[in-house]
């Protein structure tokens, strides 16, 4: 039995992590302690779970009071940096949700308490276990394109989905990192998995072309707008009665808003972006992120030396109709191989299950259980994955073509 704390009692914290711990995982793993800056959140954590589990607002305090074997960590990404290193220090390891951190400084400061310490980090990619990846994963890996030269990656997020970055503390680059790094990150991940390829260098442009309008703002947010019954961006959760205890009920605590304006002046992060990334074995990738777009969904193309990958997935809008993935493999002899995959069911379209049962079952099991497609991720994939991120913010604010190497010594990777 592994004994696990919890350090961010928001809704990734609680719905994803404390109730699969709770209800699925309770053979093997016990969460034993809750921690937030806002304890009436992590009071409401408690309650939800209907078991006597002590609440602090003072990490250090839990570690040294629980001592568990593993804290997760699912805190405003500004701060992932500040807990991965505590624990660390105190001898825990840690799972800690995407983004790893936002900066270059924080990433050369959880790796500096790894190099300390030697205890494990993992990071969460779900992205990793859907199945349709699994199954490109698995084509490349024989071979279905030879050697790859070309990505193109495109993801759109609808005006439902991609507003809510934008009403929450992700609309300040300070405390996300920006979509590039707090959304990005998992695009990111997968390509340097299916490709098996390390980033070196990235250019990139952004721009906030569609939120953050001033001159569209009616109110400070959605609960009291005057526009409240009419305006298309208004927040769905308002009269969400969990949403209401764990977010509107705590407001005295900090005064964090959930339902904040998506058009107020204050937002910094771009909802426009692109960028180039070249990569170690002389692959380049283009990618592109909106996050205002008529429906939700991806593209992706990966060319090689023997043919073409071509696969996408709509989760929003008439073309969302679709049950089914469609990967197609194009060879140089005028051939095409198509793969038609029933789509997944569950959270994530099962992705979300399998990652869970890969943190706490083999976690918890006798010796390393079989990972033949790579899937678990620790600290080296989640330092390269915001890497690109980081890297792509800082030649938007510089306009130059950035190095991976000028913010992390890639050596310093290696073995990780």
């Amino acid at each position: 039995m592994k004994k696990y704390v919890l350090a961010g009692a928001g809704n990734r914290g609680y719905w994803m992590y404390a109730k699969a711990i709770r209800d699925e995982y309770a053979d093997c793993a016990v969460l034993a302690g809750i921690m937030d800056v806002n304890k009436m959140r992590a009071e409401y954590v408690k309650r939800q779970m209907g078991q006597d589990i002590p609440v602090y607002t003072d990490f250090a305090k839990m570690l040294r009071e629980v001592k568990p074997d593993c804290a997760i960590i699912t805190t405003t990404d500004r701060y992932h940096n500040d807990y991965v290193v505590q624990a660390l220090d105190m001898g825990v390891e840690v799972i800690c949700e995407k983004p790893l951190t936002i900066d270059e400084v924080k990433l050369n400061q959880i790796l500096d308490a790894r190099e300390r310490t030697g205890k494990n980090v993992r990071v969460t990619f779900n992205c990793r276990y859907m199945p349709h990846f699994e199954k490109i994963k698995e084509l490349l890996a024989k071979g279905a394109v030879g050697q790859v030269y070309s990505v193109h990656f495109e993801w759109m997020l609808d005006c439902v989905h991609g507003a809510d970055y934008f009403r929450r503390w992700h609309r300040r680059i300070e405390n996300s990192g920006g979509l590039l790094v707090h959304k990005s990150t998992h695009h990111f991940d997968i390509v340097n998995w299916l490709i098996e390829q390390d980033p070196e260098e990235v250019s990139a442009f952004g721009a906030l072309r569609f939120y953050g309008d001033e001159k569209r703002q009616k109110g400070l947010r959605c609960s009291t707008c005057t526009e409240q019954t009419t305006c298309p961006f208004v927040y769905p959760g308002l009269s969400e009665p969990s949403v209401r205890e764990m977010y509107f009920d705590c407001e005295k605590e900090d005064g964090y808003f959930r339902d904040r304006c998506v058009f107020d002046s204050e937002i910094n992060i771009y909802d426009t972006m692109s960028l180039n990334v070249r990569y170690s074995k002389g692959a380049s990738m283009t990618y592109s992120l909106t996050a205002y777009g008529p429906y939700e969904g991806w593209k992706l193309s990966i060319t090689g030396s023997e043919g073409r990958l071509e696969a996408q997935q709509f989760d929003t809008g008439p073309q969302a109709e679709d049950t089914c993935f469609h990967i197609k493999v194009f060879d140089r002899e005028d051939g095409v191989m198509t793969y038609d995959m029933k789509k997944g069911t569950g959270s994530h379209g099962g992705a979300d299950t399998k990652l869970l049962d890969n943190l706490f079952r083999a976690e918890n099991s006798c010796g390393e259980e079989a990972d033949p497609l790579g899937q678990r991720a620790g600290l080296r994939a989640g330092a390269l994955s915001i890497s690109i991120g980081i890297a792509a913010n800082k030649s938007i604010q510089e306009g130059k073509i950035v190095k991976i190497a000028d913010l992390v010594e890639l050596d310093r990777l290696k073995g990780l």
